[in-house]
């Protein structure tokens, strides 16, 4: 039986933890204040439309309780948390063996956290879920779509089998977990898909039920997933698929009432994503210089 370190109990972290741990894994979660401290009173509260409503006993800590070793790490927090509280945990829970798989909504992750931890051996990853903390120790999973994707990245191979386990444990956990062939490729299509949802949502305030049908909101979530495919084929990624109607065809699986998170942040007037998601996003436009008509739009609804 694997260690399996969550670093970051919210919606996506809480979601793998709670799958993991029905699956009998040994699963200790990373988290603070009065979320943490539900789930150790209470365990972690899981809300699932794919595996239903359960109490999970699972262990829980603060990053400066945890002194265990772990097999695996899947980072969870928010890109604008990536800071040395992050790299402390990963130094003190890795072994020679130990991989780091970040799931950030954010591009360059793995890159970031291996100059962090150039020690440790860290892949690459991304997710598609809607998942989010809906009260103290709860997490709430929506819909049909639990979809992580995730590799080594070309500077830092590693042997398939051992990429192939995880992928196993994933699966057998009720998680979709696809082996990427070009992580790098596969990290920048879920930030562009992310940023022009979120983009999008927070720009009308809308849930993504009006990205699902014909009109001004779903033009904008088409222009912005334009802008940022011109982005890539500079950067010289090459998509699998139209770029467009891969994005398209996503947007219009999720649950119409679902937000993104960085949407839910920006509501409730807490830190968000909006520098990785938007202004990252145009940052890197213009240094190819990418016209980005409807970025630009959005990001005047945020200066």
């Amino acid at each position: 039986m694997k260690n399996i370190l969550i670093v970051g109990t919210g919606g996506v972290g809480g979601s793998i933890a709670g799958f993991l741990a029905l699956d009998g894994h040994n699963v200790t979660c990373i988290a603070r204040g009065e979320h943490l401290q539900s789930i150790l009173d209470n365990g972690l509260h899981l809300k699932s439309d794919l595996k239903g409503e359960h109490f999970l006993n699972v262990k829980a800590c603060t990053t400066e309780e945890y002194n265990d070793k772990a097999d695996i790490i899947f980072v969870c927090v928010k890109g604008y948390s990536l800071d040395d509280s992050i790299k402390s945990v990963i130094e003190k829970a890795a072994k020679e063996d130990t991989l780091v798989v970040p799931i950030l909504n954010v591009y360059g992750t793995g890159t970031k956290i291996s100059n962090m931890v150039p020690e440790v051996t860290v892949l690459d990853g991304c997710i598609y879920i809607v998942g989010f903390v809906s009260g103290k120790g709860e997490i709430t999973q929506m819909g049909k779509i639990f979809r992580l994707v995730f590799g080594a990245r070309k500077e830092a191979p590693v042997e398939m089998s051992r990429l192939e386990e995880i992928q196993s444990m994933l699966v057998h956990a009720g998680i979709k977990a696809d082996l990427s062939d070009d992580i790098n490729r596969d990290t920048f299509v879920k930030w562009a898909f992310i940023s022009a949802m979120a983009c999008t949502g927070a720009y009308h305030e809308v849930t993504m039920g009006a990205l699902q049908h014909e009109g001004e909101e779903r033009d904008t979530f088409i222009g912005l997933s334009r802008e940022s495919a011109q982005i890539a084929e500079k950067c010289g990624i090459i998509f699998k698929e139209d770029p467009i109607k891969y994005n398209l065809m996503v947007i219009d699986k999720l649950d119409p009432e679902s937000t993104a998170s960085m949407q839910k942040d920006i509501e409730k007037g807490h830190q968000s994503e909006i520098k990785g998601l938007l202004f990252d996003m145009i940052e890197l436009g213009e240094k190819y210089d990418i016209d980005m008509p409807t970025y630009r739009k959005v990001v005047k609804k945020f200066s």
